[in-house]
């Protein structure tokens, strides 16, 4: 009689327990998630915060979080956290334990392992008595978008042919007026607006002049990059560390041409996640049309949309109001990209070409020439 009546109180605990712990376990419960950044490199290294807020007087005995998360994050290991990998996403769960009107903060170390835009739409929160007797659940959601740039190459990296480009494109690229810079004065031509006159060196000469002004460096640049590894991939990129590779490559010239002061511009023959937006960018200035070419880059999926030589060729097709300098960032020439690129090249477009080579992805593209060097060996040529 006594073992029963203390199995019945038991019992009765365990009820009680989990009508005042467990039923309510997510009631007055505030959850929230961050990120240190939302746009970064890979291989960079943020922060993801959890916050959750306990605003009841009773204690949540357990409380399990889990989020399918893109593998591109890579979270260092905890006691409290357990990772499940999958090639595309992650199992990533939290526990805690949750004393009444309690706030707790914790921080996940992350390495952004690989380029892409991720989204990050709702998170599951599971809570629960001592028992297990009740586990209520419910869908947090968080509508997150994390974006992770390509990674950049350093100086050591770059390939020779991107180099000689640069060089080049500081001697030949085209020369504009610049209306804030004033090397002196000129006399008057038809023309010439009346708020560039001089007035005092019109008055000091007898006849009207104007302001002369100084020139600057004006080169509109587009990167044109080839998502084949080789001339006979028909869709899917098989060679991804080398496609990869040319990729960042892209990345660290656009970088390099906006930060000294040009406008570039970005198109590809891939797909993107960004739909027919994130396939060609017209080039333009600064820090802020930057960020949208590195957001189409890291959009920028491996299959191929189309031909590279029609890509090209779509090009050739445009109507500029003065030559365009191309850089083209490809892992092979086959004939008809050869073909292409002239064609260009008879409109008075200027093409660079460099890249690494598809069958050495450490090494330069052997033979990787600019069309001003290819122009002066014709002519060397002609002159044999």
């Amino acid at each position: 009689m006594a073992l029963f009546g203390l199995l019945l109180l038991v019992g009765l605990i365990v009820i009680v327990q989990g009508w005042l712990l467990g039923r309510p376990a997510l009631a007055r419960l505030d959850y929230k998630r961050d990120f240190s950044k939302y746009t970064c490199r890979a291989g960079e290294k943020i922060e993801m915060v959890e916050t959750l807020s306990n605003r009841k007087p009773l204690p949540v005995p357990w409380l399990r979080l889990e989020a399918m998360l893109p593998s591109a994050l890579q979270f260092a290991r905890s006691d409290d956290t357990n990772v499940s990998e999958g090639h595309i996403y992650q199992n990533h769960t939290s526990l805690f334990t949750l004393p009444p009107r309690t706030k707790i903060t914790r921080t996940h170390r992350i390495v952004c392992e690989a380029r892409g835009i991720y989204r990050i739409e709702s998170a599951t929160m599971t809570g629960g008595d001592l028992f297990g007797m009740y586990a209520p659940s419910k869908k947090v959601d968080l509508h997150m978008r994390m974006v992770i740039y390509p990674r950049t190459l350093g100086d050591g990296e770059l390939p020779i042919s991107w180099k000689t480009w640069q060089g080049e494109l500081a001697v030949r690229r085209w020369i504009v007026e610049d209306p804030f810079i004033m090397t002196g004065v000129r006399e008057y031509a038809q023309g010439d607006p009346m708020n560039r006159i001089h007035w005092k060196a019109s008055a000091r000469t007898g006849q009207l002049q104007v302001h002369k002004s100084g020139f600057s460096a004006d080169p509109r640049v587009v990167i044109l990059l080839n998502v084949e590894d080789s001339e006979s991939m028909w869709s899917v990129v098989t060679r991804t560390g080398l496609i990869e590779r040319q990729l960042s490559l892209a990345a660290t010239c656009a970088a390099s041409l906006i930060g000294q002061g040009m406008a570039a511009g970005f198109a590809h023959n891939g797909d993107s996640q960004l739909g027919e937006e994130g396939c060609r960018l017209e080039t333009d200035y600064g820090p802020v049309h930057l960020n949208r070419i590195m957001e189409a880059m890291a959009g920028l999926e491996l299959k191929s949309r189309l031909p590279f030589h029609d890509l090209l060729q779509l090009e050739a097709q445009r109507e500029f109001r003065e030559p365009i300098d191309y850089l083209v960032v490809t892992a092979h020439r086959s004939d008809k990209v050869r073909e292409a690129i002239a064609s260009l090249e008879r409109l008075g477009h200027r093409v660079g070409v460099t890249g690494f080579a598809a069958n050495e992805p450490g090494l330069v593209s052997s033979g990787v020439r600019s069309s001003q060097r290819r122009e002066s060996e014709r002519q060397e040529e002609a002159v044999l």
